[in-house]
C-alpha cells in the first residue's frame, strides 16, 4: 500500500496570480488577518513582492513570520506564519520601499501601501 502525503491542516493556499492587480494587498491582508496564531498562509505568486513584504514587517513585525518556499523566476512561494507570542527582532529589509512590486508586464499593480 502505498503511503498517502499528510496534509497540514494549518497551512492555507493563497495564489494571488488569480487576484485582480488592484485588490491584491487588500485581499492578502485580509487573509492574513483571518488567521489564528500558529496558522501559515502559503503565498503563491508569479514575481517577488518585496514592497509588499516590507508593507507586512511594517504592520505586523514579528507576528507574522515570512519563509521563502520558492524563489525562482516566475515562481515565488511565501510561508505568512502567525505567530502572535514572537518577540520583535530587527525585521529584515525586503528591498525598496513602496513604489510597485515591479512583476512582468508592468508590476503588480500595488500603489505601495497607498
Amino acid at each position: 500500500m502505498s503511503e498517502l502525503p499528510v496534509i497540514d491542516n494549518a497551512v492555507f493556499g493563497f495564489d494571488a496570480r488569480g487576484v485582480a492587480k488592484r485588490f491584491r494587498h487588500a485581499a492578502i491582508f485580509g487573509a492574513l488577518e483571518s488567521l489564528d496564531d500558529g496558522e501559515t498562509m502559503r503565498f503563491v505568486n508569479d514575481h517577488d513582492p518585496l514592497p509588499l513584504l516590507n508593507q507586512i514587517q511594517q504592520r505586523y513585525g514579528s507576528q507574522v513570520g515570512i519563509q521563502y518556499v520558492a524563489r525562482e523566476p516566475g515562481n515565488i512561494v511565501i510561508d505568512f506564519k502567525i505567530q502572535l507570542h514572537a518577540q520583535d527582532e530587527a525585521a529584515p529589509s525586503y528591498g525598496a520601499q513602496g513604489g510597485s512590486c515591479g512583476g512582468g508586464g508592468g508590476g503588480c499593480g500595488c500603489s505601495g501601501g497607498r
